[in-house]
């Protein structure tokens, strides 16, 4: 390490006991981000202008990667559309299973449970289950399907539950799947979320659809700050409520003052009200104004919400109804507080003397 950077660390830096510098390593503590763009600022000014022309030439290096990466992302999202196709098959078999419009064959509800194995019970344990599931049967009501499937995991995936009134859970019981569409080829990258309903009171649509739009090439003004695909904007649908159905709105009672005769009269105004519906009327991005910065918040939340449909509930839709694929979220959450710990620590640095 040059040795003007070795004399900046060891005298800008109290930890460091200047008695040490003989020393091949010195510990110092992780400097905050503000100090740290103080430091390389500071490393950087003072480089020789030859270096400096050299920094330029490797930036522009990393320009270049940007676009070369920004390309693999689209590639990417083809091959996402490409295995789209071949996934639905078996994501049509799931809505049939959890609709009842199929019955699965025995063959198909064979599991293997971690805490139970079959061949390990002894023969009159066996008989005795047998028994008491055929009179279970006997005596319990046969429902349709996978009964609130969807509604179930509304329920306890966090991010859903926090849109989730109660008003809503008589709505998306008559949820009967989530769909994602990729955008075809030579179009602009997005994604559909289609949320397929059976027949019902509230409404006459049968299909509620969210459209993602998305942007995948580094920016012009800041090309660094490329870190692959984002959601830029999205679209939702109108929903044709029947009357007196829509659960976006709530009718309050409000007394008005005639200002001349002084008179009093109640009057009835719709106001909006809390629903996952909402969801499909999302905030409109005007490249001519400036969103605040709860619209800002209310925006990200829905770009974020979208995605975590596209990857991960309707992928994993069953584990998530059975509480499996909750369990991995905490732990990659938990992962990721770890690391943020880590971050705190200190760390050795090697200094070549040479």
């Amino acid at each position: 390490m040059n040795r003007d950077l070795v004399s900046y660390v060891l005298t800008s830096n109290p930890s460091v006991d200047p008695r040490e510098k003989g020393n091949v390593q010195y510990r110092t503590p992780i400097c905050s981000h503000n100090v740290c763009l103080l430091f390389l600022s500071q490393l950087l000014s003072s480089l020789p202008k030859s270096v400096k022309r050299r920094v330029n030439a490797l930036k522009n290096l990393q320009v270049n990667s940007t676009h070369i990466e920004a390309k693999f992302y689209k590639e990417v999202h083809e091959l996402e559309r490409k295995y789209s196709a071949l996934y639905q098959p078996l994501f049509d078999k799931r809505r049939n299973i959890v609709s009842g419009e199929v019955e699965p064959t025995d063959e198909e509800c064979e599991w293997q449970s971690d805490h139970e194995d079959e061949a390990a019970l002894a023969e009159d344990m066996k008989k005795k289950a047998a028994i008491e599931e055929k009179t279970e049967d006997a005596n319990e009501e046969k429902p349709k399907g996978v009964p609130e499937f969807w509604l179930t995991i509304f329920r306890s995936v966090d991010m859903l539950s926090d849109m989730l009134q109660e008003h809503d859970e008589p709505i998306l019981k008559h949820l009967q799947d989530i769909k994602v569409i990729f955008s075809g080829p030579d179009q602009p990258m997005s994604f559909t979320l289609e949320f397929h309903f059976e027949p019902n009171e509230y409404f006459t649509n049968t299909v509620l659809t969210k459209v993602y739009k998305m942007k995948s090439e580094p920016d012009a003004e800041d090309p660094f700050s490329f870190e692959g695909p984002e959601i830029i904007d999205c679209d939702g649908c109108q929903i044709d409520w029947h009357k007196g159905k829509d659960v976006t709105v709530k009718t309050i009672k409000k007394k008005q003052k005639h200002k001349g005769r002084g008179t009093a009269r109640v009057i009835t105004k719709q106001v909006p009200n809390d629903s996952f519906f909402n969801f499909f009327n999302p905030i409109k991005v005007s490249p001519d104004k400036e969103l605040d910065e709860d619209s800002e918040y209310t925006l990200a939340t829905d770009f974020e919400i979208g995605h975590f449909f596209r990857e991960r509930i309707v992928p994993r839709a069953v584990l998530y109804f059975t509480g499996e694929a909750l369990e991995d979220d905490e732990s990659v959450h938990e992962e990721d507080e770890d690391d943020e710990e880590e971050g705190d620590s200190k760390v050795s640095v090697n200094l070549d003397h040479n």
